[in-house]
């Protein structure tokens, strides 16, 4: 049976190395350490299981319900969660025909102001100031009822991520990197330790943990490496292998994610791409060109026993300035 690490499975399946680690801390796969090896291997099981994650999730079922039907795979629990994907892409289907018809609205708006010798459309604003304005056309009656319907459509979208624009004060850190394999893993036990040892906790009320590629890969097949933070007093005196740092703050737009969905890095980078107040500014520190990771609740973390503590909810931070 040949067995994988953790690195093998990540470029084999194009999958960020602490997805699969959220996936075996919440049961849906499982490694196994050898004798004399320093990390994890995964067997051929595994490696089919893998398969199946990814073949549900392109079929778009959320990470519970998979979690829920390959713990307990019974029919009555497939069949329920499949109609529910249906019943949901049908709403999906439903919000995108509200879509195309009010392209189509536009589009014989626009025809009969050009017949008409109108002005042009300059710019967006005078665009959709044009489609609130204008009565009706003849037999328009039907599409400006879907017009109303996309309104509402666009007030509940949901695939839109959720965005804060947060400022980060100044703060003194010790950072814990580590470049190779698991780097997440090894700079986090190194931070793990560090706060046990120093009792940070206590010392640091409210303290705050954050992290970033630190460099950053730029193919899946790039070792790289990770680099946490947690935030420190002033005057304390931060042992090696850590780092004691200084972090300017600033602002930053934050999307806040469960463990596990680092896939939102794209719909929110893309998100704040188009903002219309704000802008990225890319800045120090740069191995992810300042965006960051903080794991909300330090505090609660490292105050809960090891053996029951456990990261679950992260917020992406992006870099910005206004426009």
């Amino acid at each position: 049976m040949e067995l994988k690490t953790i690195s093998e499975l990540s470029r084999r399946f194009d999958v960020s190395t602490r997805t699969l680690r959220y996936w075996e801390q919440v049961g849906l796969i499982e490694s196994e350490r050898l004798e004399d090896y320093a990390y994890r291997v995964y067997s051929e099981e595994t490696v089919e299981r893998i398969t199946q994650i990814l073949v549900l999730r392109r079929l778009r079922l959320p990470l519970k319900d998979i979690e829920l039907i390959l713990k307990k795979p019974e029919a009555r629990l497939w069949i329920g969660v499949l109609q529910n994907q249906i019943r949901e892409l049908d709403r999906e289907k439903e919000a995108l025909q509200n879509v195309r018809d009010a392209l189509a609205v536009l589009a014989n708006r626009v025809f009969w102001l050009a017949n008409g010798r109108r002005p042009a459309l300059p710019d967006e604003k005078e665009l959709i100031s044009l489609v609130e304005q204008l009565s009706p056309l003849p037999n328009e009656n039907k599409e400006e009822a879907k017009m109303t319907e996309l309104k509402r459509t666009e007030q509940t979208e949901r695939n839109k991520p959720e965005v804060r624009y947060v400022y980060l004060p100044p703060m003194t850190v010790a950072a814990a990197q580590y470049v190779g394999p698991n780097p997440e893993d090894v700079a986090g036990k190194m931070l793990d330790d560090f706060v046990k040892e120093h009792e940070l906790q206590k010392k640091m009320p409210g303290l705050r943990v954050l992290g970033f590629n630190n460099p950053s890969p730029e193919k899946p097949e790039d070792t790289y490496g990770y680099e946490f933070w947690v935030t420190v007093p002033e005057d304390m005196d931060v042992p090696q292998p850590l780092v004691k740092k200084q972090f300017a703050g600033g602002l930053y737009a934050a999307h806040a994610i469960k463990m596990g969905d680092f896939h939102e890095w794209g719909s929110f980078m893309e998100r704040m791409q188009n903002d219309p107040d704000y802008e990225i500014q890319w800045r120090e520190p740069f191995g992810m060109g300042g965006c960051m990771e903080e794991h909300l609740n330090a505090q609660m973390y490292f105050e809960k026993g090891e053996e029951s503590r456990a990261f679950i909810q992260l917020d992406l931070l992006i870099p910005i300035k206004e426009r």
